[in-house]
């Protein structure tokens, strides 16, 4: 247990790249779903999931407020807040917007799954009481790449998640795993993760790069032999064949993460044609430095 006082932490703790400034208290410890194969962010014995306790976290938020820490900002983890029942939802948001009136925005990651349990006015109270924002790991809008990686979502499960956010007023921030179906799947992979952005139209979206920080033996498992790992100029292609077939209206684009060998930014869709060209740019540089294919060309 980590002590920033007066707020503490179970480490390793995450929270997306647009959280840096946000202030984080962390709801619930680890992952309810945790058995995505690409995934290794709560696989720590300390990081075993289980719902923060109610009592202690409302003295944390209180405990900030009378401090006079003044943040705007406020990220739920760890990886899935909402999880959590619509009573300790409730009280936490009333908690936050109590103690600390300087929070203008609450946000947090999300499993499409853990939707099914909200009703469409529950997700329309979650917004009132400032829950603004979330973090979908969608990964691929590819059912069969899902199944393999252990996601426990389909396209279905997670376009309809995404969907009932939006409707409710909640922003919905997308992330799509490049290379994740291998040069296998990379194809459908693509053109599926495109047709779900496509129909669910949301404000961020994300890539990040399929990465092995821990090795990669359990993930193969999962792709029965079918699983080859693609090159820099390979992901490329994966990425361009993805935003090519985008049809969105004005989703604020990052590919910027440590991962990725490319770093894109833009609004898709006025900047697709840019965002394009800058990819066959890449791939001919690729292609002409090899010693090149684990850096990070930026834009």
């Amino acid at each position: 247990m980590i002590h920033t006082f007066p707020v503490s932490h179970v480490e390793p703790v995450f929270r997306p790249p647009s959280e840096a400034r946000s202030l984080i208290f962390q709801v619930t410890n680890g992952c309810s779903w945790n058995r995505c194969s690409y995934c290794e962010m709560y696989t720590d014995p300390q990081k075993k999931f289980r719902a923060r306790a109610e009592a202690e976290l409302l003295a944390e938020i209180r405990a900030c407020g009378e401090q006079g820490v003044a943040a705007r900002r406020v990220f739920l983890a760890d990886g899935d807040a909402l999880v959590l029942s619509m009573r300790r939802l409730r009280n936490i948001l009333g908690e936050i917007r109590s103690s600390l009136p300087s929070v203008s925005r609450v946000s947090s990651y999300c499993l499409p799954s853990n939707l099914k349990n909200k009703s469409d006015e529950d997700l329309q109270e979650l917004e009132s009481l400032g829950l603004k924002v979330i973090y979908v790991g969608a990964e691929s809008g590819d059912d069969t790449v899902l199944q393999r990686v252990g996601k426990g979502e389909t396209y279905a499960t997670t376009a309809n998640a995404l969907l009932r956010a939006r409707a409710a007023g909640i922003k919905t921030s997308v992330m799509i795993l490049n290379g994740i179906g291998g040069r296998h799947y990379s194809e459908q992979h693509a053109l599926a993760s495109a047709r779900l952005v496509n129909d669910t139209q949301p404000d961020y979206l994300a890539t990040l790069v399929l990465t092995f920080y821990r090795g990669a033996e359990r993930f193969i498992a999962g792709f029965n032999g079918e699983f080859e790992e693609q090159n820099t100029v390979e992901l490329c292609r994966e990425m361009k064949t993805f935003l090519g077939a985008t049809e969105l209206a004005n989703t604020i684009f990052r590919s910027d993460h440590v991962s990725n060998h490319l770093i894109l930014k833009g609004v898709l869709g006025k900047d697709r044609t840019r965002l394009l060209q800058q990819i066959d740019d890449s791939i001919v540089y690729f292609n002409n430095h090899p010693e090149f294919e684990h850096g990070n060309l930026q834009y």
